[in-house]
């Protein structure tokens, strides 16, 4: 077995390099480094890419029956720009990952999450938001069921589950509740009304038969 250096007071340190030595020689070198960065010696001065011109797209939708046309960031998603643009604020911003349902609206029909779908994609197509459903000053009929079910509580995920609630009773007008729990599930509701918001998709369906 080989004999563990000594570094007793008073007796010599081992020769060659150890732990000690290894660490103080890259402190130093680290310092040094930094000292020489900092008046510019033998080192490039680091730079910064300057960020990239701003540029928009021309887009044209559809919402709630109304055409709409805009300059929009290609990086903008279609919640961004129906609300930041055209104040149709009825669809909530939750997660802004697509994981909530929140955000949810119809494009030509179809329950799309929007806070995960690029605007600049959907030229020329149609987008119905919760604020489309009422027609003639009369509520939709699944929004008249969630309020009479109670089908929320704080209201956050409200218009994200009534778009959802009519876009599956068109793909599946007569749903059982257990088809109906399962095509809801993407819609989220913090304030945990899943009973009520099945019980009001149940009525309109039943309603719309």
């Amino acid at each position: 077995m080989r004999e563990k250096a000594s570094t007793f007071a008073g007796e010599p340190e081992p020769s060659g390099p150890n732990r000690r030595t290894v660490l103080v020689g890259a402190v130093g070198a680290g310092v040094a480094g930094t000292a020489l960065a900092g008046v510019g010696v033998g080192l490039a001065a680091p730079t910064t890419a300057p960020p990239a011109p701003q540029e928009t797209l021309p887009v044209t939708l559809t919402v709630n029956g109304v055409r709409r046309s805009a300059p929009v960031d290609p990086r903008a998603s279609l919640l961004d720009t129906l609300r930041d643009q055209w104040g149709l604020t009825g669809p909530k911003k939750g997660c802004d990952q697509g994981a909530c349902g929140a955000c949810t609206m119809l494009l030509d029909g179809t329950r799309v999450l929007s806070c995960i779908s690029l605007a600049v994609l959907h030229d020329g197509q149609e987008i119905t938001t919760v604020e489309g459903l009422v027609a003639k000053g009369e509520m939709h009929p699944v929004q008249r069921a969630f309020a009479e079910r109670d089908g929320f509580q704080c209201g956050f995920c409200t218009s994200g589950q009534v778009t959802s609630a009519v876009g599956l009773l068109k793909e599946n007008p007569r749903p059982s509740r257990a088809e109906i729990s399962e095509l809801m599930s993407g819609n989220l509701c913090r304030c945990a009304a899943y009973s009520n918001i099945v019980d009001a998709v149940a009525d309109a369906a039943r309603g719309e038969r």
